[in-house]
């Protein structure tokens, strides 16, 4: 099975269920960019509750009629330190933040021009977290939901005939899914995540960034997802 899924920044843990049962992955790198998405925003829990972390894009007015893969960052804003500032106030006493802060602030201080470029570079290294050696390709033209899928045997992905199934996970995860209709092909992402300890409580919430089970759970954390 090869998954077809859009770019996050920092995506629920949900997403790395489906990894895990993956053969390759396939970004789309061909959509026009869709405001108040993953696509620049996680949530995280903090001491106030839930909370989003948002990438501000330069003209972000016009966002949308864009190609996703050439949407720049605006460093003008000062988000970095925010997101950082936040990260370690809502998670500095976590078993694991420490651990992999560093990671993170490795590629934070590149700046990467691109939000792409910044998503691409966190995926890898949440990869690498999970253990994750998927074959990693880029959608050479946009092919909308449900329509004729992409030939992989033209970017590589196959290693066998057996492994041609395209698996469709565009935009299913968002932070409008309770507004959506149910998919039957899509499974609800709050299933596919085994409640965890969490730094704040009560009761176990759902639906966060992946970056919430990797701070708790560490080289673990592929335990928790069904």
């Amino acid at each position: 099975m090869i998954l077809l899924t859009e770019l996050h920044y920092f995506p629920p843990a949900a997403l790395f269920a489906e990894l895990q049962r993956a053969d390759g992955l396939l970004l789309e790198a061909h959509e026009h960019y869709r405001k108040q998405t993953y696509r620049n925003r996680c949530l995280i829990r903090t001491a106030q509750g839930v909370q989003p972390l948002t990438v501000p894009v330069i003209d972000g007015n016009r966002a949308e009629k864009v190609g996703v893969s050439e949407i720049e960052i605006d460093y003008r804003q000062n988000w970095i330190h925010r997101h950082s500032r936040t990260l370690q106030t809502a998670y500095g006493n976590s078993p694991y933040f420490e651990y992999y802060a560093d990671y993170l602030h490795d590629i934070y201080v590149r700046k990467p021009i691109l939000l792409f470029d910044l998503n691409l570079q966190f995926l890898r290294l949440l990869l690498r977290c999970f253990r994750l050696t998927l074959p990693l390709h880029l959608t050479a033209e946009y092919h909308a939901y449900h329509s004729t899928q992409p030939s992989f045997e033209n970017v590589g992905l196959l290693a066998s005939p057996s492994a041609a199934a395209i698996v469709d996970r565009r935009d299913w995860l968002t932070p409008k899914t309770a507004s959506r209709e149910p998919e039957p092909d899509r499974p609800a992402a709050h299933t596919l995540v085994r409640p965890y300890p969490q730094v704040f409580g009560p009761g176990f919430e759902p639906g966060l960034s992946v970056l919430d089970l990797l701070f708790s759970q560490g080289p673990a954390a592929g335990g928790f997802l069904l």
